[in-house]
């Protein structure tokens, strides 16, 4: 490739359109636009449901295209796991949904690698503090109360 430019999108999983963003941003490259929309639409629709962040990388020169996908966020992992469209206005006192120990723990197993942490029981604090911040209990506890027993390593065998 030549010259390349890199263009980043958040997009409906599954149903990205030639409309805003993506229309505009695609137009001044010269890149026939519904093959980058049906190619985003093809590599998200495992994620259908959510909204993911989409890099589209476009040859200036022959004005071929390649579309990576970044997973979605845990918040929206969340979200959809427990049938939500977005979190409360209050989530340390409203709650939206309650999700399994087990289930935060293979949650964190898969993004481990993808955390900005330093081990594996902070990224399990970081998980449950994003339940926390939407509003979703943890089998039936608010996760603050949870987050001192990761400290002390009670939870070290869910997340080795």
């Amino acid at each position: 490739m030549g010259k390349v430019r890199a263009l980043k999108f958040l997009v409906p999983a599954g149903k990205a359109n030639p409309g805003p963003p993506i229309g505009p941003a695609l137009g001044p490259t010269g890149v026939k636009t519904p093959q980058v929309v049906q190619k985003i639409n093809e590599l998200t629709k495992e994620y259908e449901g959510m909204s993911v962040n989409v890099r589209v990388d476009i040859d200036i020169e022959t004005k071929e295209f390649a579309v990576s996908v970044m997973p979605p966020s845990i918040s929206s992992v969340l979200m959809k796991k427990v049938g939500a469209e977005k979190g409360p206005g209050t989530p340390h006192t409203t709650k939206i949904g309650d999700v399994e120990l087990s289930y935060i723990a293979e949650l964190t197993k898969q993004r481990l690698g993808a955390m900005n942490t330093a081990s594996a029981r902070a990224a399990l604090k970081s998980v449950m503090g994003t339940c926390r911040s939407i509003g979703i209990t943890i089998g039936g506890q608010d996760p603050k109360e949870l987050i001192p027993k990761v400290d002390t390593g009670e939870y070290d065998k869910l997340v080795a």
